[in-house]
């Protein structure tokens, strides 16, 4: 057996193996539960609440849920931006890095603050070390521990009844970072650095060569911030080369421990709704769906990868002058991983809100490069980001229920909650949103000039590369097709809007959900009740996911990525 394949499944059994055992212990953690950390971490909890003023009993109606989450990303956005802007006069800035602009500042303080890491700079020719540990790493464990905290808010919507509150944001952001983020990224980073990943506040290595010229080797502390960066699927690299950098991804088990990192939490948040709602097979159903998405995905990229470009040999090119070589699509890739590892990665990172990249999304094949377009937007469902993976997931299966209620002509019930009109109207309003920023966005990128001249290639690869740009933002995902000059007003403005449209818009109808759900009574189950805790229904969630999907965004896509790979199979390259 191929040892790309051999990767592929130790991944998908690592994550399998994962999933109960982090699920559990989160269920726990968000329940109040004695966890085997509560003796070391239970004191430093109560001393935050102590210090901040927080009531840990004191819950909140999902106005004020949404209210808090606001509240503390707009100050964590304040302190970032004002990091940034004078960076210069600050300390741990041994590489005298000069202070970021105002637009750039503006782009990566709200691409951080909304878990998408999209970057317009290069980490390691632009950030200090004190940027990139104080308002970028920082940033990294918040995000993410917000949308857990919004994830089971919303499981409570679904797990209660009969009351008005959902729990409390301050408590469960917390928890997040303490009990679950925090522990994992500390032993990681050891094994990173055992690994061969830098963690150090000396300043870039001075290397003298062979020919005697002088190489200046930028490092820092990076093991750190690469573990939360795919632990909180954020995905902002140190360096500009992200995961392809081997300080940052130096071999291939730390190429498999950081795709682990990347779904271990997405894919355990589903087992943790399970056992809050009292039924984990419902949990395993949304994860089931989320499972067969990805794998479907990872299958179509490998194999377009791992194929190349058929037009090079009908041409007679030699494959490896044409790196079309026996391994398949080499462009852009790196040796240490190739093309199907390439296509893993790229798939598991826009499965997820993640970003991290290992080779250049733009090189990948027409098809190998639809995947992760599509995988974004679907919404980061597949299994998605820390959190707002289960909650996407959860509103294509209110649909999903709404359209099993029709068929069986009767009012459709999801955990023993009848699903209405409201319930309907915003998760409908949900799904709306990534598409009316993602197409109205790129509408507007290809009818301006200030759209079109950061376009670095024409017909279908040019508009790929506007999609993804705008898909990427409004996911929350963060990686880039690259062929696009993204870092100027005009993109820097419009992506950001993106950003906070993709995090914040969305969470809205979402929470008002899980508030109108919490004060329901639950319903007795009948024999006309369609269960949702069997592979029947995975099926149709999954259904329900691709139609919608393909009957938003195949006619853009159809001019891309399908148009390319047509004009590929039949040599048309101009």
């Amino acid at each position: 057996m191929p040892y790309e394949v051999l990767q592929i499944i130790a991944l998908l059994v690592v994550i399998a193996v994962i999933t109960p055992l982090l699920g559990g212990y989160m269920a726990k953690v968000y329940t109040g539960e004695r966890v085997f950390l509560s003796p070391v971490i239970r004191p430093i909890e109560v001393g935050i609440y102590r210090i901040c003023g927080v009531r840990e009993t004191r819950e909140q109606r999902w106005t004020a849920y949404l209210a808090a989450v606001m509240l503390f990303t707009l100050a964590g956005m304040a302190l970032t931006y004002i990091i940034l802007r004078v960076q210069s006069h600050l300390p741990l800035n041994p590489d005298h890095q000069t202070d970021v602009g105002s637009y750039l500042s503006f782009n990566t303080t709200i691409s951080f603050a909304t878990n998408t890491n999209w970057q317009n700079y290069g980490g390691e020719t632009t950030m200090s070390y004190l940027s990139q540990m104080l308002a970028l790493a920082t940033h990294n464990f918040m995000s993410a521990a917000t949308g857990m905290a919004i994830a089971i808010a919303v499981t409570r919507g679904f797990a209660r009844h009969s009351i008005d509150t959902l729990g409390n944001f301050w408590v469960d952001m917390t928890r997040s970072t303490l009990y679950v983020l925090l522990p994992i990224a500390i032993v990681v980073s050891l094994v990173l650095v055992a690994q061969g990943v830098p963690q150090t506040l000396s300043g870039a290595a001075i290397a003298h060569t062979l020919e005697g010229a002088t190489q200046t080797i930028a490092r820092g502390p990076v093991a750190t911030q690469e573990v939360i960066k795919e632990l909180g699927t954020n995905g902002g690299g140190f360096f500009n080369a992200n995961s392809a950098h081997p300080f940052e991804n130096p071999t291939p088990l730390t190429n498999l421990i950081e795709m682990a990192l990347i779904l271990c939490i997405p894919f355990s948040l589903t087992w943790t709704f399970g056992r809050m709602v009292g039924n984990t097979r419902q949990g395993l159903a949304i994860a089931a769906a989320m499972a067969i998405l990805l794998v479907v995905g990872i299958g179509v990229a490998a194999s377009a990868e791992g194929t190349g470009n058929p037009a090079f040999t009908r041409l007679g090119v030699d494959q490896a002058i044409s790196n079309n070589a026996p391994g398949g699509n080499m462009v852009d890739k790196e040796v240490r991983f190739g093309p199907i590892q390439s296509a893993l990665f790229a798939t598991v990172t826009t499965g997820t809100s993640t970003g991290a990249v290992d080779a250049a999304h733009d090189s990948l094949t027409p098809l190998g490069g639809l995947v992760p377009l599509f995988n974004m937007e679907l919404g980061e469902i597949t299994p998605g980001g820390v959190g707002s993976g289960l909650y996407g997931m959860l509103i294509f299966a209110i649909i999903a229920v709404f359209i099993a209620g029709l068929m069986v002509g009767r009012t459709p019930e999801y955990l023993g909650k009848k699903i209405q009109g409201f319930e309907v109207k915003m998760a409908s309003l949900a799904i709306l949103i990534l598409p009316l920023s993602i197409l109205g966005f790129s509408a507007l990128a290809i009818s301006i000039p200030q759209g079109v001249q950061a376009i670095l290639n024409h017909g279908p690869h040019g508009l790929s590369e506007v999609l993804y740009a705008f898909s990427s933002t409004t996911g929350n995902n963060g990686s880039a097709f690259a062929g696009l000059s993204a870092n100027t007003p005009f993109y820097n403005v419009t992506l950001a809007l993106a950003m906070f449209i993709g995090r914040f818009l969305f969470v809205v109808p979402v929470l008002a959900l899980a508030g109108s759900l919490v004060r329901k009574t639950q319903v007795p189950v009948t024999s006309g009740t369609f269960p949702t805790d069997t592979p029947l229904f995975a099926g149709l969630l999954v259904g329900v996911v691709i139609i919608v999907g393909a009957l938003t965004f195949f006619p853009a896509l159809s001019l891309s990525p399908v148009l390319e790979h047509l004009r590929m199979i039949h040599g048309v390259f101009a």
